[in-house]
């Protein structure tokens, strides 16, 4: 790694810390108004929910990826790295949820961050069938507008593009698909 890019990655970082801590603009008040459960589950009811928009980003394949053409969807939305040993103990479980639930208006991006593309590639190889933006520096992460405390994490938005839930680590498909479901039998 170039040390241009350890010094974007640093300051990425220091940028997701501050905004964890309630240091940075916009993102402080929003897991406030939403429960936390002691395993790292944030709930938030519909009235508290964060809207996220303008998120896009390179697809690891090349191609893009914009979350407005989602618009409608539930989306789930995992952070991970090839690096990241609880990302691999999940991936089984993100794909089968992915395929239990695409057909109930539910879409799934990943979202691989501080990785070298090739590796990112050969992790998803034969593991995982949904597209994943590559954000090495973490920028598309901050568009988020919410950021996860660590790798993995996994967001649940709702049909509006809102946060619904928020996995603050890794996940299993017996706890996130009943989570994908409600979400996703919602009428909102």
């Amino acid at each position: 790694m170039t040390v241009r890019r350890l010094v974007t990655a640093a300051v990425a970082a220091a940028a997701v810390a501050g905004l964890v801590a309630g240091c940075g603009g916009g993102e402080e008040n929003w897991a406030k108004k939403c429960e936390t459960t002691k395993d790292l589950v944030v709930e938030c009811a519909t009235a508290d929910r964060p809207q996220v928009a303008g998120v896009t980003g390179e697809l690891l394949d090349g191609g893009s990826y914009d979350l407005a053409t989602d618009k409608g969807k539930v989306v789930v939305v995992n952070f991970w790295g090839s690096w990241c040993a609880p990302c691999r103990a999940e991936a089984d479980d993100l794909e089968k949820t992915y395929q239990a639930t695409k057909d109930k208006g539910v879409a799934f991006i990943g979202v691989n961050s501080r990785d070298d593309r090739d590796a990112a590639i050969n992790f998803e190889r034969g593991r995982i069938t949904y597209p994943s933006i590559f954000d090495a520096d973490s920028k598309v992460a901050l568009k988020f507008d919410v950021t996860q405390t660590s790798t993995p994490a996994t967001l649940i938005l709702d049909r509006e593009g809102r946060i619904a839930y928020a996995l603050r680590r890794a996940t299993t498909a017996g706890e996130l698909q009943p989570l994908v479901e409600r979400v996703a039998e919602e009428n909102v």
